[in-house]
């Protein structure tokens, strides 16, 4: 089929300047770029595009939908957006690896974030099979989770791997790569991550491909925000390999104002050939697990030695000997950081507690909010997930406007209900209409280059992120006066307004907002070669 997109204003991806354009698509590829008026259209299906912005379908460099091809209804919690195409894997989360000895391990840690789901797969080629047989709304480039190959190995545990267990998560991780998987992601707050030193890390980094990447979720974003950049920077030199930091923050008011440091260094690194990169996502409020606010000795061993740690007298007032520190205490203390008032439960297994902050809880049980925390993570039975308001403006800006900084939503694997972050379903629409243009921190090209080409460019994304002869035809058409984020924190997932029409390879996935009913997307392969 051939469609030939007239008069439209193009954001072809590159950051130059809008220009009036006509764009045929061919199959599933873009065979014409012309100035407006100059392409024939005899013959041709023509879709008009006066008043919209044409640009590349935009790429999610930090997703956590692993899971969405196993839901029923489709999530399109991203294609309503105009994103077509998700790096998910982050934060070392992924649904395989598995072994019959540590499976329990891996799928109790899964359910702190993911919905339960059967597993019929163990390595990556057999996962990868059972989701490509379900299809994809969106295209996917997944990486490989170190907490997956970590429990592989050597299952929940606070040690250091011994040299065959380092193997077998190299030998896990070549597998992944072998069957698709783009690089390797870590979580270093999280179980088992945050139990590895960052010796194991590169040694796991070199293991990759020599233009595979390494994206990390640092092991700290407040008062250790600079010590883990110049982690993530010695493990990017001593591997050789490309690192992504994840979503760049400093977290808690009393860090704030440390993005700019971050920055710096991240910039001195790349001066001194360090090839490392980032991205934001454009809210001042974050998400994880609730387990995130306990010790790290409080992590190991996984979900029924952490349950019996909370039933525990003896180390529950261990706990909170060590929260009520604040930042005398021996770890990165997020609680005290942000405050009780401003950590809001987003999904539990149950629904009781949805939308309502720790403090508020407290109140409601006459109880302190260290007890109302340990209360619901136990009849959760740690299935419960947090939004965390505790990032500035204006260290949200700063990150936005460094001319490498590249959009991801980091929403977390669809499918759990409650109230999850409004980031999930407003993302990129919201970098479109809040900071783009006089108020915001860049023009309208850029923002398209940072949410297109770069990451593109960055994960080795293959034959997409610019609008250009023979990329294939992943297109998004948006009016540019009234595209919005519909999502709040109070109804997070409301789809954005004045998406016109989101394009997979030459056929309309989403109009007005109404989605065709096909599974469009594609499980990628990263491109050969680095890009620059």
């Amino acid at each position: 089929m051939r469609i030939a997109i007239v008069d439209i204003e193009l954001a072809d991806g590159t950051g130059g300047p809008l220009r009036r354009s006509d764009v045929l698509v061919d199959g599933d590829r873009i065979a014409a770029v012309r100035p407006a008026g100059d392409l024939p259209t005899a013959g041709e299906t023509v879709e008009r595009g006066t008043g919209l912005v044409l640009a590349p379908g935009f790429i999610d460099v930090h997703s956590h939908a692993d899971n969405a091809p196993l839901l029923d209804p489709p999530d399109l919690s991203k294609i309503t957006q105009g994103v077509t195409t998700e790096v998910v894997g982050n934060c070392g989360f992924t649904l395989a690896p598995r072994s019959d000895g540590t499976a329990e391990q891996l799928d109790t840690l899964l359910q702190r974030i993911f919905p339960s789901m059967p597993a019929t797969w163990r390595t990556f080629a057999e996962l990868f099979g059972v989701l490509d047989d379900r299809g994809y709304v969106t295209n996917m480039a997944p990486l490989a989770g170190h907490h997956s190959l970590r429990i592989l190995a050597m299952g929940m545990v606070n040690t250091a791997p011994d040299a065959a267990q380092q193997h077998r998560m190299a030998a896990a991780l070549t597998e992944a790569v072998d069957a698709g998987a783009f690089g390797l992601s870590s979580g270093l707050i999280y179980p088992p991550g945050l139990f590895c030193a960052t010796e194991e890390l590169i040694e796991l980094s070199a293991a990759l491909p020599a233009d595979g990447i390494y994206a990390t979720h640092m092991r700290g974003e407040g008062r250790n925000l600079l010590d883990s950049i110049r982690e993530a920077v010695r493990i990017g030199r001593e591997s050789g390999r490309r690192v992504q930091v994840s979503h760049l923050k400093a977290a808690g008011r009393p860090y704030w104002g440390g993005v700019a440091q971050a920055l710096a260094l991240l910039d001195r690194a790349r001066r001194d050939g360090v090839d490392i990169r980032h991205d934001v996502y454009p809210y001042t409020a974050s998400s994880t697990m609730v387990t995130a606010l306990l010790p790290p000795w409080f992590q190991e061993g996984g979900n029924n030695s952490v349950l019996a740690r909370l039933a525990d007298p003896t180390t529950r007032e261990r706990a909170r000997t060590e929260l009520a520190a604040g930042p005398d205490g021996p770890w990165e203390n997020m609680a005290w950081a942000a405050g009780w008032e401003n950590i809001v439960i987003a999904t539990t297994g149950t629904g009781r507690c949805d939308g309502r902050s720790l403090a508020e809880l407290a109140g409601q049980w006459q109880c302190e909010p260290f007890d109302a925390m340990v209360r619901l993570l136990t009849e959760e039975r740690l299935q419960a997930s947090m939004t965390v308001h505790q990032m500035s403006e204006d260290d949200l800006r700063a990150a936005l406007a460094h001319p490498l900084t590249m959009i991801g939503s980091d929403g977390l694997p669809p499918g759990t209900g409650g109230k999850p972050h409004p980031r999930t379903w407003g993302t990129f629409p919201r970098v479109l209409a809040r900071y783009t243009g006089a108020d915001g921190v860049f023009n309208l090209p850029e923002a398209i280059r940072r949410m297109t080409s770069l990451p593109a460019q960055t994960f080795r994304i293959p034959d997409r992120g610019l609008v250009t002869e023979g990329a294939i035809a992943d297109l998004v058409a948006f009016d540019p006066m009234h595209v919005r984020d519909g999502a709040t924190y109070t109804e997070p997932t409301t789809p954005a307004t004045g998406i016109a029409w989101v394009m997979q390879a030459g056929r309309i996935a989403v109009r007005d907002g109404v989605f065709g009913g096909l599974r469009l997307g594609r499980r990628l392969r990263p491109a050969s070669g680095r890009a620059a």
